[in-house]
């Protein structure tokens, strides 16, 4: 059976390598006494004639990561691992390719932690406090931290200079092991040997030969004194012994501390593990040779007894060639992209911490647009503030700014409460939420940055034309129906949550698709398919667009598109018989149908509104006679660009609030032909909440209607998300 086993690896191994050299690159005397002792133990278990054909593994000593990239490309060494921002760094910038990734027991990502030992310090008041880096641009010890502090505005960035420099500010000293090159402040608490001979520098490198160097460094800078908080992943918290870990605390997002073990709820953020990297040109043959090794001497390996890929402990350091915690390796595909590697939120983080070096978009705000009608008043925006140039991008839906904003093509947006619970779930963040309160925003303020608690809401209601008599809630089946759009809060979440018909009741099937489509004969709900776009008519003119689009080019979408579904079109064909949409503006858009040439003749006593309960009820009753409670919008955001478009929006504001004469109105879309264009017309001004997560802001009772309709109903959207959030488990 051994004979069968070796004439395996023999044949494997011939054809893996084809006699070639693999080199792998190490950046320490312990990390290539590792690799060595990996050479021999592959000629230990390999037969003669394979280790022939093999040639054997070469360990190539580098002074630093970086070091070995750029052997890597000169083709003096052939793989190296890296974390997850170098590996970054490696493919966009010097053209090397990944050939697998690190995979841990609780799954592929890490946390980023902020570990003190002083139990009086806080994450919200880190300024002018010394700081351990496990390495720049490390995933947690920089870009997600850095992210945190500058999406929580505790970090200022000017933009006119690297982040780099303003972190070296921000701190009163630091250890950032590779920092040297970009700002040497940054390195010094570092404790590596310095020399004018390159080979021999190890201050501040990112090499085991630096003391505070990686993960366990940045601990061991911490344990010494030498600073007052360690930026570490979540992984390196295993090696602190049981007798030591009450010496030291978390720093939470909150602002509070939280014991070690409790690091998967008091973190700053999230993003991928560490990967291997090598020339485009060896992917294929540095894949099987890392399967091979792996199948030999990982965690289940047939030789694991002889050599431990997984494990340093008796080489006098951690994390050598491979991150100790790793349990395996997942080989990647040739065709695999960095973005579908590292994930779509870290990739828009390290672009967005300037890890590409600085563009014209560092210094823009690109506002998503949905319609023909919002890029118009977008660009009436821009030419009427005075603050970071705006630039307004198309998109068709609200669901795929969403998914521009988590590509990084574009930066904000203002959304409704269903799709700010959808954009939370794609790792948005709210920056600021619309006021509705009135009053309270009113020049006598002195100001227009308003701070509230309280954020007042609106009202689904469902409006039918007073003439139809037979029409009540419980009576609807079989009828035609008007709804905002796809996912709205109004004209989707909440209608199916009541009796819509006597065949539907609060018990019946959970998704409002398959209530709607059972219920109505036919209907518009913009975004949707099938009966309920039948009764959509499409754009015109220059908003030309076909039947049910999910945007204000159709025209029966949206709180002003529900009520001239329910009066049909100009010609009075095409019409619906019950409209679900916000209170908010309805009776302003009963107003404008006149004005605007749609309709002629309707009053506000043409209309009435259908009660839960089966009665009906004038308009002005719409506070005892509606269908739920809707949370405000918010305008959401990549969490690192929440204070620069927080900053934006007050220019905005603030100018627009200077000129009151002035033409444009930010909070106002009549003269575009719509409503609700860019925010709600009801808006008085913003009220900050990037410290607020969506739950909170959506209150309990909207996301938990939000989340049992998403369980039960396929969203495209979501799925997107989903494949790109880090799990741990």
């Amino acid at each position: 059976m051994r004979g069968v086993y070796a004439i395996f690896l023999f044949f494997l191994l011939v054809n893996c390598i084809r006699a070639k050299k693999m080199r792998w690159c190490t950046v320490s005397d312990p990390e290539q006494k590792k690799c060595a002792e990996l050479a021999k133990a592959l000629v230990a278990v390999l037969p003669p004639a394979a280790v022939a054909a093999f040639a054997r593994l070469s360990c190539i000593r580098a002074s630093s990561t970086t070091d070995c990239i750029d052997r890597i490309r000169a083709n003096r060494a052939d793989i190296v691992t890296l974390d997850a921002g170098e590996v970054y760094s490696a493919v966009k910038q010097f053209g090397l390719g990944t050939i697998a990734k690190e995979i841990y027991s609780d799954g592929g990502c890490v946390l980023s932690v902020a570990v003190v030992r002083n139990i009086s310090l806080d994450v919200r008041s880190l300024k002018g406090l010394r700081s351990c880096h496990s390495g720049v641009r490390w995933t947690a010890g920089w870009s997600l931290p850095l992210g945190f502090l500058l999406s929580r505005n505790y970090l200022s960035w000017s933009k006119e200079q690297p982040l780099s420099q303003d972190v070296s500010t921000f701190f009163s000293a630091s250890c950032v092991p590779g920092a040297a090159a970009i700002a040497p402040p940054l390195c010094a608490l570092c404790q590596g040997q310095k020399s004018y001979i390159r080979q021999k520098n190890y201050h501040c490198e990112t090499s085991h030969n630096e003391p505070f160097y990686n993960n366990q460094g940045a601990l061991r800078c911490l344990r010494r004194g030498a600073g007052d908080v360690a930026f570490v992943d979540h992984l390196a918290l295993e090696s602190i012994e049981d007798s030591d870990r009450d010496e030291f605390r978390l720093l939470c997002a909150d602002g509070s501390q939280a014991p070690l073990s409790h690091y998967r709820i008091c973190n700053l953020g999230r993003g991928p593990g560490g990967g291997m990297v090598t020339r485009l040109n060896l992917r294929k043959t540095a894949r099987k040779f890392l399967s091979t090794v792996q199948m030999l001497f990982g965690k289940r390996g047939k030789e694991r007894q002889r050599f431990q890929l997984f494990n340093s402990s008796s080489f006098g350091e951690n994390d050598l060639l491979f991150k100790d915690a790793t349990e395996k390796l997942a080989v990647l595909p040739d065709d695999m992209d960095v973005s579908q590697l590292l994930g779509l939120d870290y990739v828009a983080l390290l672009k967005g911490l300037g890890h590409e070096g600085s563009s014209l978009e560092d210094s823009v705000v690109r506002w998503c647009c949905i319609s023909h009608a919002e890029q118009k008043k977008c660009e009436q925006w821009a030419l009427n503030i005075k603050s970071d140039p705006l630039v307004c991008v198309r998109a068709v839906s609200m669901r795929d700014c969403i998914e521009k904003i988590k590509r990084d093509e574009v930066d904000a947006v203002s959304l409704d409460a269903t799709h700010s619970f959808i954009a939370g779930k794609c790792g948005l963040v709210p920056v600021v939420t619309e006021y509705y309160g009135g009053e309270r925003c009113g020049p006598a303020e002195g100001s227009t940055h308003l701070e509230t608690d309280v954020l007042p809401s609106v009202v689904a209601v469902a409006v039918a034309r007073r003439s139809s008599r037979s029409v009540f809630m419980g009576n609807l089946g079989g009828r035609r129906s008007c709804h905002g759009h796809m996912y709205s809060p109004a004209g989707w979440l909440l209608p199916y949550r009541h009796p819509l018909s006597l065949a539907h009741n609060s018990s019946a099937p959970c998704g409002p698709d398959r209530v709607y489509n059972d219920v109505f004969w036919k209907g518009c709900l913009p975004g949707s398919q099938g009966n309920l776009c039948k009764v959509c008519l499409g754009g015109t003119g220059e908003a030309t667009t076909k039947r049910c689009a999910d945007n204000h080019n159709e025209r029966y979408y949206g709180n002003t598109g529900a009520l001239r579904c329910l009066v049909g079109d100009p010609s009075g064909k095409s019409y619906g018989d019950v409209a679900f949409l916000e209170q908010h503006t309805l009776l302003d858009n009963i107003l404008s149908l006149n004005s605007s040439g749609w309709a002629e003749g309707w009053t506000l006593s043409d209309y009435e509104l259908l009660c839960g309960d089966g009665r009906r009820a004038p308009l002005a009753e719409w506070e005892s006679c509606n269908l739920g409670v809707i949370p405000p919008n918010s305008v959401m955001t990549r969490p690192v660009l929440t204070a620069r478009v927080y900053d934006f929006l007050m220019k905005s504001q603030e100018t627009l609030s200077a000129n009151p004469n002035a033409e444009f109105k930010l909070f106002q879309s009549q003269e575009y032909g719509e409503s609700d264009l860019l925010f709600k017309d009801a808006t008085q001004c913003f009220v900050h909440t990037s410290h607020m997560d969506p739950r909170s802001i959506l209150g309990e009772e909207f996301y938990s209607q939000a989340e049992a309709a998403f369980n039960c109903t396929h969203s495209d959207i979501l799925e997107f998300c989903n494949q790109d959030v880090c799990s741990i488990f």
